[in-house]
């Protein structure tokens, strides 16, 4: 591949590199090359540096299991002979029934769009495993609620997403627009990394290609969606980095029709928080809200202050994260 034109050390600050990852060089490591890993395969890796792109050099017995697309890696300058892995200030990470190794899904991501359309797709048990998703991993959850357009009343999915969590930021677009690039500009400027999440058919990859824009090298392949039931087809199959018009990061990943938590208790907390506070009101400490006597959660559902089935559902996610099987 042709080296790309010198690039400057304010080119690896645009790569999001900051403060964070400065920090944890020693005084030999100054002089080493600082990669960002824009793509990952079964035997090898691809990294965005000073000089572009650049294939990177494997010792032996590497796992690029181990990696994730938006990690920072450090290499020989002359070789990228890999050196090592730089710690990450945040993890998206798929958890895995039994035995099967937890998958890496994105590295140092600033902004988790969790994508979702305004139809017969829209479900929001599925949003809250999103946002737990984001909770536990520390990034910035933006729900995104594509094909407003075709739909009479938009506002009633606005909403019902907004009530989900408190604070979380819910946008309405269409993802073929340009406009849709610039109402999610505030999450996407020069050395932001956002990523996105959603099922299959809810416009990921449009949106991907809305956001590169003239930017893009290739675009992502964009697939329909069935009538019947508002299900899409996969259409991105592997993980990748892409440059947005706005001066950040985008990270595509494959559609996924559900998600399995593990260990996400605090994003549960987080994402729950009406029920996280009230728990120390309850007259056991190791309450679990389903039928013991002087429990404010329970309580809150008799008075109608909080919904049963909202309840249920961090009921479910609870015991999907602390037992690890769905």
């Amino acid at each position: 591949m042709a080296p790309a034109p010198q690039q400057t050390d304010e080119d690896i600050r645009q790569l999001g590199w900051t403060v964070f990852f400065e920090d944890q060089l020693d005084g030999e490591e100054a002089e080493l090359a600082r990669l960002r890993i824009d793509a990952v395969h079964r035997r090898r890796l691809t990294g965005l540096g000073k000089t572009g792109q650049v294939e990177i050099e494997l010792p032996p017995n590497t796992n690029t299991g181990d990696f994730a697309v938006g990690d920072w890696v450090l290499a020989n300058p002359g070789s990228f002979l890999l050196e090592r892995r730089l710690a990450r200030r945040t993890l998206l990470q798929r958890g895995a029934e039994g035995r099967k190794p937890i998958q890496l899904v994105a590295a140092n991501v600033d902004t988790l769009f969790i994508v979702a359309s305004c139809n017969a797709d829209f479900n929001l048990a599925r949003l809250e495993r999103y946002l737990a998703f984001a909770n536990d991993a520390g990034t910035e959850p933006v729900i995104v609620l594509t094909k407003a357009d075709l739909v009479n009343d938009a506002a009633i999915f606005e909403q019902q997403a907004s009530a989900l969590q408190r604070g979380l930021a819910v946008i309405l677009l269409n993802a073929r627009l340009a406009e849709g690039a610039k109402v999610l500009q505030p999450w996407c400027g020069s050395g932001s990394t956002v990523a996105l999440v959603g099922s299959s058919g809810v416009g990921k990859s449009t949106l991907v290609n809305t956001l590169v824009g003239a930017r893009g090298s290739e675009p992502q392949q964009t697939g329909a969606v069935r009538a019947g039931d508002a299900k899409g087809r996969h259409t991105t199959t592997s993980r990748s980095l892409h440059a947005m018009a706005g001066g950040g990061w985008v990270i595509d990943t494959p559609g996924v029709r559900s998600l399995h938590l593990k260990d996400v208790g605090q994003g549960i907390d987080m994402l729950f928080s009406e029920i996280t506070e009230l728990a120390p009101q309850c007259k056991f400490r190791n309450c679990t809200h389903d039928h013991e006597p002087g429990c404010a959660v329970l309580s809150a559902v008799a008075s109608g202050t909080l919904d049963p089935e909202r309840l249920e559902r961090w009921r479910k996610l609870q015991t999907e994260s602390r037992s690890g099987s769905a």
